[in-house]
């Protein structure tokens, strides 16, 4: 699985713009009047870790409220933790996404009830675009898996000894990697495999490429007009134009 740009294609693709072609396995859709769209398949996300430590750090933490008045995400990574990784003059503090051997990062490795608070979507955004391609804890916030979910992030859980010890892991070895395979429910790094749990509703939509709803909604785009023309109270001038 690629970073921000190669797992953001198929939302790209659906409104039009190009981008270059990604090794990412694709599940091509396309329906009666539709576009057709690519949507990847995220069976594996592999690479190497952060260690986020704490239970029930909320999204504001994760994104703090005053950087959300923009109208896209884009810029929105290098805000991620902004209020816990900087002082009041900027100043950087001691905090693992301000240190060189995790500027690399990709799969974040966190504790319990991560993403909780707030149901703003700008936070799994933020994280995105900082980097993360998959996100290894204990337990999530029900909105923020759904969000993650949104952008292709697969959110994996295991059970807080086994999360520690990754951690662990990754601070002695901020290099190593870690692949998640989705399908499976399994983790590896180093010499070790653990059992995680994939909610079976989000391993089937990143397994079977079926998780960017935008594309999928752009790719039925003739079935939506079908069904808004058979609606009594959806008027003429409210139905899309075919494009």
């Amino acid at each position: 699985m690629s970073r921000e740009d190669e797992r953001s294609e198929s939302s790209e693709r659906a409104s039009g713009e190009e981008r270059p072609a990604s090794d990412a396995e694709v599940r091509e859709i396309r329906t009666d009047g539709g576009d057709e769209v690519e949507i990847p398949e995220v069976t594996h996300v592999s690479g190497s870790g952060v260690p986020i430590r704490g239970n029930d750090i909320d999204t504001d933490q994760i994104i703090p409220a005053r950087f959300m008045k923009v109208v896209t995400f884009d810029g929105l990574g290098e805000f991620a933790f902004f209020d816990v990784r900087f002082d009041d003059d900027d100043n950087p503090k001691d905090h693992p996404m301000n240190e060189d051997r995790f500027q690399d990062s990709s799969v974040m490795v966190v504790n319990s009830n991560f993403g909780c608070g707030s149901s703003r979507e700008h936070a799994p955004q933020a994280l995105m675009r900082w980097g993360i391609d998959a996100i290894i804890g204990e337990s999530f916030a029900e909105i923020f898996a759904g969000n993650c979910l949104a952008l292709g992030i697969p959110t994996v859980t295991a059970d807080s000894e086994t999360i520690q010890d990754l951690q662990d892991w990754v601070d002695e070895n901020p290099d190593g990697e870690i692949d998640i395979d989705v399908e499976a429910e399994e983790v590896t790094y180093g010499d070790t495999t653990i059992d995680v749990t994939v909610d079976d509703a989000q391993r089937k939509a990143l397994v079977e490429g079926v998780w960017d709803t935008t594309a999928l909604m752009k790719s039925n785009a003739g079935e939506v007009r079908k069904k808004a023309a058979e609606l009594p109270y959806v008027e003429d001038a409210a139905i899309p134009e075919a494009e």
